[in-house]
């Protein structure tokens, strides 16, 4: 079983782990470290026993605050799921209906009436320019 020297406020600590999890006790106490230092910083020096205490509840309180925070979007997700679930579950709406606007006969002989003119003028244009 390897052994690991940690640091934690300033004080080295000689620990074992299992083979492999050397990096893993680095980075926590690389965390109760900062913690400590939090702690040094505001009161000074202070026991050995009451600083590790005092950091280590101090992690646990983060800890907490993240394990609630998890549980509120883990709420969150299973109601959004659920919702998908039940949007998915309905049937396809019905396509709207589009009505189409019926030209009146009159419009449409109108419209007849002015491109017999359009042409009629285009063709007169024509037959001047070509004199």
């Amino acid at each position: 079983m390897p052994e690991v020297t940690i640091h934690i406020g300033g004080r080295g600590f000689e620990v074992s782990c299992q083979e492999g999890e050397e990096s893993y006790l680095h980075s926590a106490a690389k965390m109760l470290d900062d913690e400590a230092q939090v702690l040094s910083d505001q009161i000074g020096r202070m026991p050995e026993a009451r600083m590790l205490l005092m950091a280590g509840l101090m992690l646990a309180d983060k800890t907490a605050a993240v394990e609630d925070k998890i549980k509120e979007v883990e709420a969150t997700l299973a109601e959004r799921e659920a919702e998908l679930a039940q949007l998915r579950s309905m049937p396809a709406p019905e396509p709207e209906r589009v009505e189409v606007a019926v030209v009146p006969p009159s419009v449409t002989d109108t419209l007849a009436e002015l491109a017999a003119r359009a042409e009629a003028m285009a063709a007169e244009v024509e037959e001047k320019s070509a004199d």
